[in-house]
C-alpha cells in the first residue's frame, strides 16, 4: 500500500539531486557575498539594520558581516557558523575560510554533475586536505628562541592582518600598539586585560596604549583628585536609599513629624551602610549602581573616591586588573578582596575627563585609545584592532609563521596537484579539484585589487616550480613579489585553522541528500 502523505501539512522536502543543488548554491551565493572583502583591496560592507534608529555598521571584517545577516538556507548557515568560530579561535581569517569552503562546493558541484558519488568527492577532499596540511608544516619558519626575530615576526603578522582593515593606512603605528600589548600579557592569551577606549575626535593616527586601566567616568564633586597607594573596594550594591521608598504597601501618619522619623531611619539605615563600607580602610569605592547625594557626602568627607554607575564590563575588568572582587555585602571586611593600584588620578582625551588607575596588581593590563573621526571609522578599528590582538596572542603560543599574500595556497596547491597525479581513480579528480579551489584564494586577492589574475597565477605557478620560491601577489606594485622582502606573514595556526574548518564544512554539505523543512508546532496541538 502506497504511503500517500508522510508529513502533515505545511512541512515540505526536498530530495537527491534538488537538497544538493539548494545546498551548494545557498554556500555559494554566501561566498560570493563576501568573497569582495578578501585581501589588502577588499571593499567595504554597509550594514544597516531595519529596526529602530537604522544602525549603520560599515565593515569588512567577515564574521561582523555573515553574524549580521538573516539567512534561510540551512548550508549558509553552517558557512556562517564556520566563519564565527574562526573569529573565536584565531581572529583572523573569517573571510578566507567561507571564500575556501565555497569555491571547494563550487567545484564538487561540477564533480556531482560529472557522476561521481559524494562519498568519493570527500574521500578525495580528505586526503588532498592532510597532504596541504603537510605541505604547510614542513615550510613554517619558528624563531620562538630568537626574541629580536620573534617581535619583528609578531610586527609583521600584525602588519599583514590589518593591512585589509580600515587602519591600514597606519599599519605600522597600530602593529606597534598590538604587539606591545600582546607582550605584556606574558604567554596568556586573555585579551580581558587589554581594554580598549574608543574616543570620537582627532584621527586613527593620535590613538595610543596606556599602561594601565582606565575607566569612562568622571570624579565627582568635593571628592579627592588624585590618590595614591589605593585601596579599592569593587561593589555592585544599591546606594540610593535614603529617600523614602515603599513600594507596594501604604504607611498611614498622623503627622508630618512621622514621616522625617521614617527618612531619619532611612539616613541611618545608608549612614551604617556607608560606615561598614568605609570599615573595611578603603580609600576607593567603585559602584556598578548609582550612589546619592547623601552617601556621596559621607565618602566625601571621609576623603574616600566614590565612583558611580561604572558599566559591568567596566568593573568586572577593574577587578580582574586590580587584584579586587565584586563584592555586594559588607559584614565581613575579612573575606572581601581589595583591589590595589599605585595611583588614582583624572585625566583628559579629547574633551572628556576620564578616571586613570596606574600601577595595577595586574602588571599586563594596559589600555588602547582609539581616536578617529567618527563612530563607524571607531568601531571598524576596534574590531580590526581584535582582530590583529587575537592572532597575535595566539601566535605567541604557537609561534609557527608562514609567509602571506597568497603563498600558502600556491605551495599547498602545488603538492596536491602532484597527490592527484599518484593517486589512480576516482578521487583524483576530487584531489585536483581541490587545488583547484585552493588557487581560488591568490585568485581572488589579484581580482579585488583589479589585476588580471589569469596572468598573475600562471607566473606564480611558474615560480612556485622553481626551488624555495617565496612568491606571492604584491597588490601595491600588480605582480608577482618576494613575500619575504616585503615582510607578508600570516600565522601557520591561522592558515591551518582555515584549511580543516573549510574543508569540513564542505564536507558536512555535501554529504545532505534531502532537506526537510517542518512547520512550526501550532498551540492546540500541544494540548
Amino acid at each position: 500500500m502506497a504511503i500517500d502523505k508522510l508529513f502533515k501539512d505545511d512541512a515540505t522536502e526536498e530530495k537527491g539531486e534538488r537538497a544538493r543543488m539548494a545546498s551548494f548554491i545557498g554556500a555559494m551565493a554566501i561566498a560570493d557575498l563576501v568573497k569582495t572583502t578578501l585581501g589588502p583591496k577588499g571593499m567595504d560592507k554597509i550594514l544597516q539594520s531595519t529596526g529602530r534608529g537604522h544602525s549603520v555598521t560599515v565593515t569588512n571584517d567577515g564574521a561582523t558581516i555573515l553574524k549580521s545577516l538573516h539567512i534561510d538556507n540551512p548550508a549558509a548557515k553552517v558557512l556562517v557558523d564556520i566563519s564565527k568560530v574562526q573569529d573565536d579561535e584565531v581572529g583572523d581569517g573569517t573571510t578566507s575560510v567561507v571564500v575556501l569552503a565555497g569555491e571547494l562546493l563550487r567545484e564538487a558541484e561540477k564533480l556531482v554533475a560529472a557522476k561521481i558519488h559524494p562519498m568519493t568527492i570527500i574521500s578525495g577532499y580528505r586526503m588532498a586536505a592532510e597532504c596541504a596540511r603537510n605541505a604547510l608544516s614542513q615550510k613554517v619558519m619558528d624563531n620562538k628562541e630568537d626574541a629580536e626575530k620573534f617581535k619583528s615576526d609578531l610586527m609583521k603578522i600584525a602588519m599583514t592582518t590589518l593591512s585589509s582593515k580600515i587602519l591600514s593606512q597606519d599599519k605600522e603605528h597600530f602593529a606597534k600598539l598590538a604587539v606591545d600589548a600582546v607582550m605584556r600579557l606574558k604567554g596568556s592569551t586573555n585579551l580581558e586585560s587589554i581594554q580598549i577606549i574608543k574616543k570620537a575626535g582627532g584621527s586613527l593616527k593620535d590613538s595610543f596604549l596606556d599602561e594601565g586601566f582606565i575607566l569612562d567616568k568622571k570624579i565627582g564633586i568635593g571628592q579627592p583628585k588624585r590618590i595614591e597607594n589605593a585601596k579599592i573596594l569593587v561593589a555592585n550594591t544599591a546606594m540610593d536609599t535614603d529617600k523614602v521608598k515603599i513600594y507596594g504597601a501604604r504607611v498611614r501618619v498622623d503627622s508630618m513629624s512621622r514621616v522625617a522619623q521614617i527618612e531619619g531611619a532611612e539616613k541611618e539605615k545608608m549612614r551604617e551602610k556607608v560606615q561598614k563600607i568605609i570599615g573595611h580602610g578603603i580609600n576607593c569605592f567603585v559602584n556598578r549602581q548609582l550612589i546619592y547625594n547623601f552617601p556621596e557626602e559621607l565618602f566625601a568627607d571621609a576623603g574616600v573616591l566614590a565612583i558611580e554607575h561604572a558599566d559591568f564590563d567596566g568593573i568586572e575588568r577593574l577587578a580582574l586588573v586590580t587584584g579586587g572582587e565584586i563584592a555586594s555585602t559588607f559584614d565581613n571586611p575579612e573575606s572581601v578582596k581589595l583591589g590595589h593600584c599605585k595611583l588614582i588620578e583624572e585625566i583628559m582625551i579629547g574633551e572628556d575627563k576620564l578616571i586613570h588607575f596606574s600601577g595595577v596588581e595586574m602588571g599586563q593590563a594596559c589600555t588602547i585609545v582609539l581616536r578617529g573621526a567618527s563612530f563607524h571609522v571607531l568601531d571598524e578599528a576596534e574590531r580590526s584592532l581584535h582582530d590583529a590582538l587575537c592572532v597575535l596572542s595566539q601566535t605567541v603560543i604557537d609561534s609557527r609563521v608562514l609567509l602571506g599574500g597568497g603563498w600558502p595556497e600556491m605551495v599547498m596547491a602545488k603538492e596536491v596537484d602532484e597527490l592527484a597525479r599518484k593517486t589512480p581513480g576516482k578521487k583524483s579528480h576530487a584531489i585536483e579539484a581541490f587545488s583547484r579551489a585552493l588557487i581560488s584564494i591568490p585568485t581572488t586577492i589579484a581580482d579585488n585589487a583589479g589585476l588580471d589574475s589569469a596572468e598573475l597565477i600562471a607566473q606564480l605557478r611558474a615560480e612556485h616550480h622553481k626551488e624555495e620560491s617565496h612568491a606571492g601577489i604584491d597588490v601595491i606594485s600588480g605582480s608577482v613579489g618576494d613575500m619575504a622582502e616585503l615582510g607578508i606573514s600570516e600565522a601557520f595556526k591561522v592558515k591551518q585553522a582555515v584549511l580543516l574548518s573549510a574543508t569540513e564544512a564542505a564536507e558536512m554539505i555535501l554529504r545532505v541528500d534531502e532537506i526537510i523543512t517542518c512547520a512550526p508546532r501550532r498551540r492546540e496541538d500541544r494540548m
